[in-house]
């Protein structure tokens, strides 16, 4: 059967109709998770209706339009992408991801996107690739900036919420000689072999859970409980903003930030990261921004962070991270 590996333990290979029933499992587990941020039509809730989803995308890749793949890890499906649409006529495409909770934090989506990316543009001519999202899905905005995407613009209340308001996405895109460049500037990671990229995904994946743990844009409770999966349980976080660092263990930075995000007082919250890697991945300093409303006035900020990693039996883990709050900003780098 085809297939492709992303990691040891992981693959991606074509989601068809006759796996309907895992198909259903599946989404079971990833329901409540991924139904605020795709379509209600995908998220099926029986088994002639994951049928139907996966029959409609079959037909999709009969037709040459669009297509369905999905991720295996340890042999249980946890997520995939899609081409939601696909025109060689056009050179356009859109690309499409979901993920259950239990497989975040290994950089699989980011893989998975780059293999589908890769065959579109090298081997179809696409080029143009575009990744819609919903403007407060934190992770999905995460992966377009992972895969080196640029920010389009916002179009603003494309279509009903199904709760009186209406629906603004945000589209990104990277080009067929973006994305060559950008794959062309990655040569000492693929010297270095498979393993190399690997970590840099894993890595990648670490710090969007990270980021994301803190998100509660459309009133969505904030998933703070991934920061201990992330960290060590002996990680260290600092601030240093102000004259004096103040350092917390997990606890003592989780607490607060938790009551604050889940009482009211800071609402439309999400940070995100622009970061740049060179050589190793076991440090990296990178530069990030946030928004919300905070006791209902909006605010936006900006600082950088230097981020400490250390392999564990269970892979990697963040071991300390510090932060500045809107410092003098310059190139954001990693280093050994």
């Amino acid at each position: 059967m085809f297939a492709l590996p992303l990691t040891d333990s992981a693959v991606l290979r074509p989601l068809e109709p006759w796996h309907a029933e895992e198909f259903l499992h599946h989404l079971d587990r990833a329901r409540g998770h991924i139904l605020p941020w795709v379509s209600p039509a995908f998220v099926a809730r029986d088994l002639d209706g994951a049928r139907a989803v996966l029959r409609r995308y079959a037909d999709k890749r009969a037709q040459d339009s669009g297509g369905i793949w999905g991720i295996w890890l340890d042999g249980r499906l946890v997520g995939g992408v899609m081409l939601v649409s696909f025109d060689t006529a056009l050179g356009l495409c859109e690309a499409g991801c979901w993920l259950e909770p239990g497989a975040q934090g290994h950089g699989l989506v980011t893989r998975a996107a780059e293999r589908i990316i890769d065959w579109a543009v090298e081997e179809r001519g696409i080029a143009r690739v575009e990744w819609r999202t919903k403007s407060r899905n934190a992770r999905s905005i995460a992966v377009a900036q992972r895969l080196g995407m640029s920010r389009d613009g916002t179009l603003r209340q494309v279509y009903p919420d199904g709760e009186g308001g209406r629906i603004d996405l945000e589209v990104w895109s990277v080009l067929a000689d973006e994305w060559r460049a950008r794959r062309a500037g990655q040569p000492r990671l693929a010297r270095r072999g498979s393993r190399s990229a690997e970590v840099k995904a894993e890595l990648d994946g670490l710090m969007a859970t990270f980021l994301g743990a803190f998100a509660n844009p459309g009133g969505t409770k904030p998933n703070i409980g991934a920061i201990e999966e992330v960290f060590i349980p002996e990680g260290m976080i600092i601030s240093t903003v102000g004259e004096t660092p103040v350092i917390y263990d997990l606890r003592q930075f989780v607490e607060p930030r938790e009551k604050i995000l889940t009482d009211g007082t800071l609402t439309e919250f999400r940070e995100w990261e622009t970061t740049e890697i060179y050589g190793s991945i076991a440090q990296r300093f990178s530069e990030y921004r946030k928004s919300g409303y905070l006791n209902g006035e909006w605010f936006e900020g900006r600082g950088v962070k230097t981020t400490q990693f250390v392999r564990t039996p269970s892979g990697w883990k963040l071991s300390s991270l510090a932060w500045d709050d809107e410092p003098t900003l310059g190139q954001a780098t990693a280093a050994a």
